[in-house]
């Protein structure tokens, strides 16, 4: 039924296992390590493929980080609208290019690896009766190929050891199932020698999980650890998960041990590396911002461009002229002009005559100016008055 996965993981695992059977010696020994590398290789071959798609999962993650305020907002506002709210958070996840899927596909991507591998390691011995377990002897299950490998890869499998241990032997297998891994059914192992292999192993992996966790939750943002969903998941990741391998690492075989191992060392240094070139970007970017900012700044001391500066609009409003305005107005022609030629001085007894352009009707009110005799049109107004 899950051929689609069985056969691309088997595959994967023969072409690793050819290359470095034919790099290693050909012996029990030399042929263990060569099956141990196989399984590490294809783990490293996966992680791989999934590089992409994880660097689009950090993006998203922290994407999701920068949002998360806002999506709290519309939690609190649309609380007692289910339909609003979801239609709001969508709206604003696209606005802002954010992936739900993005962020979970590399870890949903390996869970079809791990189940893949497994099947295909426990494949290797068939004698057990359990589930998906088809219950063949010892005969049988070493003359029956393992999708890729053929019987003859079969035997190798079964007769190599990783100090003196076979790879699909776990600490719960039942010593009935044992006689498989020797052509002659004499068992050369114990179960002490299980454990002794199985226990650095999952301590290892166990301490590795928590490890990769802790930076993970070392890079949020506080507003993402205050979330109490979020506050839940760390401390899964932190604690409940390397718990877990420890309690689980004695109903797996070796070999997926090892494959627990390598990806958590992989995942380690695939974390440095994408979470530092991340940072490096973001460092660039805001020193790009900062130029850009004091580029555009005024130079100290410079004083400004008074030709660009535009000229104040006029006023609009009939309110009064400013007292700029009144200061630069030019003075009537009355106050600043010399006596014309046309009018007698008043002191040598002469007539006086009206000044030229009508001087006199411009004055305030028509009042004649101080030591001025009155014209006859205002000596007609006072005698009216």
């Amino acid at each position: 039924m899950l051929n689609f996965i069985y056969y691309p993981v088997s595959g994967i695992m023969w072409v690793w296992h050819w290359l470095f059977s034919h790099v290693l010696p050909d012996s029990p020994g030399g042929s263990g390590v060569a099956w141990a590398l196989s399984v590490v290789f294809l783990v490293f071959t996966l992680r791989a493929i999934l590089y992409k798609p994880f660097v689009k999962q950090v993006r998203t993650t922290k994407k999701m980080q920068e949002i998360q305020p806002q999506l709290q907002a519309i939690r609190k506002k649309y609380a007692k609208d289910r339909v609003k709210m979801t239609e709001e958070m969508q709206k604003l996840q696209k606005e802002h290019g954010f992936n739900p899927l993005l962020g979970c596909l590399p870890m949903l991507a390996q869970i079809p690896v791990f189940i893949g591998l497994f099947h295909v390691l426990r494949s290797f011995n068939r004698m057990g009766t359990g589930f998906g377990q088809l219950g063949m002897t010892a005969e049988q299950t070493r003359a029956t190929g393992n999708y890729f490998f053929s019987p003859e890869l079969v035997q190798n499998f079964l007769d190599a050891r990783l100090f003196g241990v076979p790879l699909s032997a776990a600490v719960s297998q039942p010593k009935t199932e044992w006689v498989a891994f020797s052509a002659d059914g004499v068992v050369d192992f114990t179960r002490a020698h299980i454990i002794y292999l199985v226990i650095p192993l999952v301590i290892l992996s166990s301490i590795a999980t928590h490890m990769n966790s802790r930076a993970s939750v070392a890079r949020q943002t506080a507003a993402a650890l205050e979330n109490p969903q979020t506050a839940i998941m760390n401390k899964l990741a932190l604690y409940v998960f390397p718990l877990g391998i420890l309690v689980s690492g004695a109903f797996f075989p070796v070999a997926i041990l090892l494959y627990w191992v390598s990806n958590n060392l992989w995942t380690y240094a695939q974390q440095h590396i994408v979470f530092g070139q991340i940072a490096k970007e973001e460092e660039e970017a805001k020193l790009a911002k900062q130029e850009k900012l004091k580029a555009n700044a005024p130079k100290p001391g410079a004083r400004p461009d008074r030709a660009k500066k535009k000229a104040a609009p006029a006023s609009t409003n009939g309110d009064a002229p400013s007292e700029d305005t009144e200061n630069t107005t030019t003075p009537d022609a009355s106050e600043t002009s010399t006596p014309s030629a046309g009018r007698t001085d008043l002191t040598k007894g002469g007539t006086a005559k009206r000044p030229a352009g009508g001087a006199a009707r411009k004055s305030t009110g028509g009042a004649p100016r101080p030591g001025q005799r009155p014209t006859g049109t205002q000596q007609k107004r006072r005698k009216r008055r």
